[in-house]
């Protein structure tokens, strides 16, 4: 048996994958299996697999597309190690990552995961490390102490500071709360630390730089944002907090995402369903709102070219 299964899911990323895989090969660490899950991939990829010859090796391909969430769910079963990690197909890990994660796990069992703090790399492997501190500092982890996070709910839900793929868990708490949910292709990453936080499970930040995240082109555009918002308000609308402070905070998300959702919407031409989505967020932005809801009696054909007007001139 393995000690820890590292599992890379991956869709159409052929020219990047191979760093990634590398970088588990060439971790201190040696005692691993990596699964490599593909979710249909037209590029290549069963191709490039067979070049590998290491017998840590698995690869499973879905011939057809399945869904994000529903991919890396495959990994997980196939999965024997006592420790997993998920990291995605454009990322890489540091050399260490295996070594000073595991060794956390190792000297505690009463710890369920450990998260890092990670660089930010762009397209050509460089990193960035004006981009990075910029990064550590958004999301709260420059300010997180290294152990056992005391206020582990806020560190997660608020901050957001724990990046999944910058994280090493013990697959028993994983399997104790069913992995990802089916069926997400966003925020299952956010939703499953915020089952965790909620499941009373311990959770530990190690302030180094172990895993290097990728900043890319494809990350971006408006076809990406009505799927991930949508995701996010499905994600948004599964909890309701005890504390007063989050509850608070949860609310006032839940009614951005409705009306940035609605937006979008009104702009693809999906008026009706648009409108009900920015008279639910209004809250956040009555501005916005108006805006949007006055943008929806234009013809269609022109609402692309109206929504760009006004990004820029507010922008």
């Amino acid at each position: 048996m393995p000690k820890i299964s590292v599992c890379i899911p991956t869709f159409n990323r052929v020219k990047l994958l191979p760093f990634a895989i590398e970088s588990v090969l060439q971790q201190t660490y040696q005692d691993f299996e990596l699964i490599i899950c593909d979710d249909g991939s037209q590029d290549g990829t069963p191709e490039l697999i067979l070049q590998y010859t290491d017998n840590r090796i698995k690869y499973i391909r879905h011939p057809e597309n399945i869904g994000k969430s529903n991919n890396m769910r495959s990994g997980f079963d196939a999965a024997m190690g006592e420790y997993f990690m998920k990291f995605d197909d454009d990322d890489k890990l540091t050399p260490n990552f295996l070594t000073r994660t595991a060794a956390i796990l190792d000297k505690d069992s009463s710890i369920d995961f450990v998260g890092t703090d990670h660089w930010v790399i762009d397209i050509n492997n460089v990193r960035d490390e004006a981009k990075t501190q910029e990064n550590s500092r958004r999301w709260g982890r420059a300010n997180l102490q290294a152990g056992i996070i005391d206020n582990l709910l806020e560190v997660v839900f608020v901050n957001q500071s724990f990046q999944i793929g910058a994280t090493l868990f013990r697959r028993s708490t994983l399997q104790e709360l069913g992995f990802m949910q089916p069926n997400w292709q966003n925020c299952e990453d956010n939703d499953l630390f915020v089952r965790l936080a909620l499941a009373g499970k311990k959770g530990y930040y190690l302030p180094e730089l172990l895993m290097e995240y990728r900043f890319h082109d494809q990350q971006q555009g408006i076809d990406r944002a009505i799927p991930y918002l949508t995701d996010k308000l499905q994600y948004l609308g599964s909890y309701k907090f005890p504390s007063d402070k989050l509850e608070e905070i949860r609310q006032k998300r839940l009614a951005e995402t409705q009306l940035l959702l609605g937006l979008r919407l009104i702009e693809k031409g999906e008026t009706q369903k648009g409108r009900e989505l920015v008279l639910a967020g209004k809250s956040f932005s009555s501005a916005k709102a108006w805006t949007g809801l006055g943008l929806s009696l234009l013809p269609v054909g022109l609402r692309p070219w109206a929504f760009g007007l006004v990004r820029r001139v507010k922008g």
